[in-house]
Formats: C-alpha cells, structure tokens, sequence
C-alpha cells in the first residue's frame, strides 16, 4: 500500500493584496495548504476563493498580527494539522501619511510600527515554533526593505522597524538551528503595490515592477535546502541570488 505523500503548509500574513496575493498564488500552485491573514476581510475572502478555483486547500484568519487574538486564531487553524513547513511574514505597517520626519512623528505612531513589523512577526514565530519545529525544515520569511539600511528622510519608522527585523531574523536563524528551523530576510524591491503607491502619494508610480517580478526568487528560494539559506539576507530582484544582500 502506497503511503500518501503529507502536503507542505504555509502561512502568509498580509495576503490580501500585492506580494502576499503573489506569494498565496505561488504556493499554492506549488502544492501548499495556505493559512491566509489579512486585515481586510473582502479583499482576503477575494483571494481565497480565487485560489480555491484553482483547487488549492485555504484557510484565512481576518485581524492584525499585532493582535494577540489573531495570532491565536492562526495557532488554531494550523494546530490541528500538527506541523507548518513555511511562514512568511509579510504584514507591514508603513507609518504616519506623508512620511514625516522622524523627529515629529508622535511616539505612539513609531510604538505602533514597531508592533505590527518587528514584535509581531517574532511574537507570530514564537505562537508558531511548535508546528514549524515539527516539521523537520521548517523555513521563516521575514520581508524587509531597502530602508532598513538606506536612513532615508522620511522613511525613519519603517525602516528603524525593517531594520530592527534584519537583526531579529539573523539572530533567530542562529538560536533556532537546533530546532531544525531556518530563517531569512528578503528585501523585495521596489514594486508597485498599494503600499508603495500610499508612500508616494500623488506620484506616478507605473515605472516601478508588479509583484510577480519576484517570482522567480521564490521558486529559487524555495527549491533550496532552508538550512543552506538560513541567517541570510536576500533582495529577490537581483541578478544573482547565491549571494546575500
């Protein structure tokens, strides 16, 4: 009797719109089980029922990953089926409108950037650790930025917080190697996504890739041994992806 082959699992945060929707539509045309999270229940149940059309098995939690709630109800979904093979954790916060200076924007503004794109997602790996350590490769995607290290005038919560999440995803892929589990940063680029277009509010910005220009990253990334990659910092736009960024 043939021993049916156990399916990979994966949760993508922010997968309403932009990359998480890219990133849905490529696991799961990859063969995974999706746990969807968005903050923006019709655009999430939009892209659920899209990939259930194309046979993929969703599963979606509505609520910020900056709630202790939400991240419950993730646990909760993914416990029944004992272990998760992928988390990417793509829900960001861009900040206050207009990109103020740092040195105005009020501290309960950064507090809160902080929250959702530095707390959250170690807070979402620790919720998690159980299932993702089962797995036996688990892998975790942290998406950063060019901020984080470009110190752009107007860009100080964002990329304090990318930056910040840089060091929390080198850091966890060391003291989480005995647990069989692999973390890595990936800078996405410059896409045009509603997110960038809010940070450039009244610019055109059509010069800039859609999404899908990652694509073949993720194929890259993902056909790797997640233990070879781990600790490392990629850009998925670059020419050459064996390096880190």
């Amino acid at each position: 009797m043939t021993t049916p082959v156990s399916r990979r699992r994966a949760v993508v945060t922010g997968a309403s719109r932009g990359l998480g929707e890219v990133l849905a539509g490529f696991l799961a045309g990859s063969g995974y089980d999706l746990i969807l999270v968005a903050r923006t229940a019709p655009d999430l149940v939009a892209v659920a029922d899209r990939l259930r059309a194309r046979g993929a098995h969703v599963s979606t939690v509505v609520g910020s990953v900056a709630d202790p709630s939400t991240r419950a109800e993730i646990r909760a979904v993914v416990e029944p089926q004992e272990s998760l093979d992928l988390l990417v954790n793509n829900a960001s916060e861009l900040g206050p409108p207009g990109r103020p200076p740092l040195v105005v924007v009020p501290p309960e503004v950064f507090e809160n950037v902080l929250r959702v794109n530095v707390v959250a997602p170690l807070a979402l790996v620790q919720t998690l650790l159980p299932f993702l350590s089962r797995s036996g490769s688990g892998l975790v995607v942290n998406i950063t930025s060019d901020a984080a290290a470009g110190a752009y005038p107007g860009w100080g919560a964002y990329g304090s917080s990318k930056s910040a999440l840089d060091l929390v995803s080198r850091t966890l892929a060391a003291e989480l190697a005995e647990n069989h589990l692999s973390v890595v940063a990936v800078d996405p680029g410059d896409l045009r996504t509603a997110m960038h277009q809010a940070a450039f509010e009244g610019t055109e910005i059509s010069d800039r890739p859609l999404p899908e220009a990652t694509v073949p990253f993720w194929a890259w990334l993902f056909g790797q041994e997640p233990t070879s990659v781990s600790g490392r910092r990629f850009q998925a736009q670059a020419e050459r992806w064996g390096e880190p960024a």
